[in-house]
């Protein structure tokens, strides 16, 4: 190893050049909301067959390709939102002439090998020199030219200036150009009458329908509409809704919330019974009424009853009541005054109307004064 051989691999100075001679590359600068009547216009220019058009985002990708199918033409498009039998099913469409226009992602246009692409749109700016010759790189093959178009937004506008330099393509500034500028159609071959919408002589095409939707049993969304019945997404939802969701939801509604509706109008049932019970009964005799729902528990019946004083035919205390508690601070009745409203029962059950006792003060006090008019009427 006293004398090492050095070998490098040395590129091609003419690479670059070559792809650009190759394929005819045109940088527009455009805004964002005249892209997609730029984009139509472009698709009607003449001797145009397959293009390929290239968005960053997945969400990008859907939104283009509904536009375009709106405006007449027949487009599909692979992201990864879609499944992998939806992305075989737009590929077999690109390649059979089913749909000319395929609006793709950079991961999922990876590997895309098809003939007779005339032209690659770059919908939104790429991100490096890499993905910008990789993108281009899809027409012009097999000796064949090709047409680059590149719409680069107001926003891109660094990006752009750095692939340029990279690249040395020479268009750092690129020319601002709307659906209506005239050296659009000039250097594109595009009629000059078209308009956002493809004429329905021109729409000839069978579209992404024409391609059969293969089951792969992937779990991503498809994209596409299964069969009824199918095992993929729609088919289970269709299987859990009638066996499984909805049926339970009906045996629920059914038998759960019934059940559930009938433990309310027992509960309530039986509390209306037991008030109703307890009215016609009477309170005076004490015991739970009969129409009480079996295996719950008596409510408690309140035996209190109020009289006013002087009133005719007013009853003894019934036995078993509870006589009143006697307040330990003497706020409330005592002892001493229980037994002078028992002495003014006279024989016969009638009552004499007691003396009108005035208290003077609170606390203490006034339990004694209370004290003292008791006994001075129990000596009466």
């Amino acid at each position: 190893m006293t004398q090492p051989t050095h070998i490098r691999a040395m590129g091609d100075e003419t690479e670059n050049a070559h792809t650009v001679k190759a394929i005819e590359q045109f940088i527009y600068r455009a805004h964002s909301l005249d892209k997609v009547e730029l984009l139509s216009r472009v698709l009607q220019a003449r001797d145009r067959g397959l293009v390929l058009i290239f968005t960053r985002t997945k969400r990008a990708a859907a939104r283009v390709t509904d536009e375009l199918v709106e405006r007449g033409f027949a487009a599909a498009a692979i992201h990864g939102d879609l499944g992998q039998g939806a992305r075989e099913q737009a590929l077999r469409a690109f390649r059979h002439g089913n749909v000319d226009v395929l609006v793709a992602t950079d991961v999922a246009a990876r590997g895309i090998d098809v003939e007779h692409i005339t032209h690659v749109v770059n919908y939104q700016c790429p991100e490096d020199e890499k993905t910008y010759v990789h993108r281009i790189g899809r027409t012009g093959r097999a000796g064949n030219t090709g047409i680059a178009i590149t719409l680069v937004d107001w926003e891109d506008m660094p990006r752009w200036s750095m692939i340029d330099r990279q690249l040395d393509l020479g268009i750092p500034e690129p020319v601002e150009t709307y659906s209506s500028s005239e050296h659009l159609y000039a250097e594109l071959d595009i009629p000059s009458d078209v308009s956002g919408y493809l004429p329905n002589a021109k729409r000839t095409r069978a579209g992404l329908d024409a391609e059969e939707l293969e089951d792969l049993g992937e779990t991503g969304r498809s994209g596409g509409h299964r069969g009824p019945g199918g095992g993929g997404r729609d088919g289970g939802r269709g299987g859990r809704d009638g066996g499984g969701r909805d049926g339970g939801r009906g045996g629920r509604d059914s038998g759960g919330r019934g059940g559930r509706g009938g433990r309310d109008s027992g509960r309530d049932g039986g509390r209306d019974g037991s008030r109703e019970g307890a009215v016609r009964n009477g309170t005076d005799g004490g015991e739970a009424s009969p129409a009480a729902s079996e295996g719950e528990a008596p409510r408690r019946q309140r035996n209190r009853r109020r009289t006013r004083a002087g009133e005719e035919g007013s009853a003894a205390p019934r036995e078993g009541a509870a006589a009143p508690d006697a307040s330990s601070n003497g706020s409330g009745r005592s002892a001493a005054s229980a037994a002078g409203d028992a002495s003014n029962l006279r024989e016969g059950g009638e009552t004499r109307r007691p003396r009108r006792r005035r208290r003077r003060g609170s606390g203490q006090g006034g339990g004694d004064a209370t004290a003292t008019a008791a006994a001075t009427s129990a000596a009466e």
